[in-house]
């Protein structure tokens, strides 16, 4: 019984975070397309603060408070959540969004060598590590931005820390952690939002189009990821978000024509590859998944 109940935790682990994914580049392709009128500092702010606002509404999450214990996982949680935002959107101002997942998704990966710790992982990180020549702009392609190179990787920082906290407040706070993790992100990324855009992201127009943006990239894919992480190990949850490049290029083909060459697109297979085959060894001495 036990067994069955922990594969169905599993499945809808699975589940919520590969829709999260789909959801969340989605919304990074559409939150692109705004950044000239908003800047990607704005749009940041607006796609925080609406999500915080939506969370809110969903889950209520003052009717539990928050333990003092659980304070500082969660301080750090939403601090992480709302840098994330903030550098990727900075890198997706410059750099491809198949190429900026591409590197973000270093972060999750690290997550999952280092709870390893095996020798033979050793040849995943050589994988990732040739990834990131070929994506890099060594020669092959002198149209990426080195800044947004960097705040790629500022990103993949961010979201290392954020899913080795997220998986700490998910199992204090439940499904009220990415309620609580947003509204600090909020309070992060808004006084620098309007600090660069004023008072125009008030405006109806703004914060129509802001719902939407902050529906698809933070609302429903937060939410989804609170879910998995609260059923997978974080070893496992990395493994899933390695298929984030793949979803991320193709969101930007679609949705903003940004088309990458064949090397990019080899380069984006070798970390994918690398973080989802890094996961599958971590995950073999694991019979049952925790609940």
């Amino acid at each position: 019984m036990r067994s069955t109940s922990g594969q169905h935790a599993a499945a809808i682990g699975i589940c919520a975070a590969l829709a999260s994914q789909i959801s969340m580049n989605l919304g990074a392709g559409f939150a692109k397309q705004l950044f000239p009128m908003l800047g990607a500092y704005g749009v940041t702010s607006l796609r925080t603060a609406l999500a915080a606002a939506m969370l809110f509404a969903l889950y209520r999450p003052w009717r539990r408070p928050v333990t003092r214990a659980a304070i500082p996982a969660l301080l750090i949680y939403g601090a992480m959540l709302g840098t994330m935002n903030l550098t990727y959107y900075q890198a997706l101002a410059r750099i491809p969004i198949g190429i900026a997942t591409g590197i973000e998704v270093m972060g999750p990966l690290a997550v999952v060598l280092l709870a390893s710790r095996r020798p033979r992982d050793f040849l995943w990180l050589a994988l990732a590590v040739l990834g990131l020549i070929l994506l890099l702009p060594l020669g092959h392609d002198d149209r990426l931005d080195p800044v947004g190179i960097a705040f790629a990787f500022a990103a993949a920082a961010c979201w290392a820390l954020y899913i080795i906290f997220g998986k700490r407040v998910a199992g204090t706070l439940g499904s009220n952690a990415a309620p609580w993790g947003m509204l600090v992100a909020a309070v992060l990324t808004l006084p620098i939002g309007l600090g660069t855009t004023g008072t125009i992201l008030f405006s109806p127009a703004v914060l129509l189009i802001g719902a939407g943006i902050a529906l698809l990239s933070s609302a429903i894919p937060y939410s989804l990821e609170i879910e998995a992480m609260r059923r997978l190990p974080a070893h496992v949850f990395g493994m899933l978000l390695g298929a984030s490049p793949a979803v991320g290029a193709l969101a930007g083909y679609v949705i903003l024509d940004e088309v990458l060459t064949p090397v990019q697109w080899l380069a984006i297979g070798c970390i994918i590859v690398s973080a989802i085959g890094s996961s599958v060894v971590a995950s073999r001495p694991t019979t049952t998944l925790e609940t």
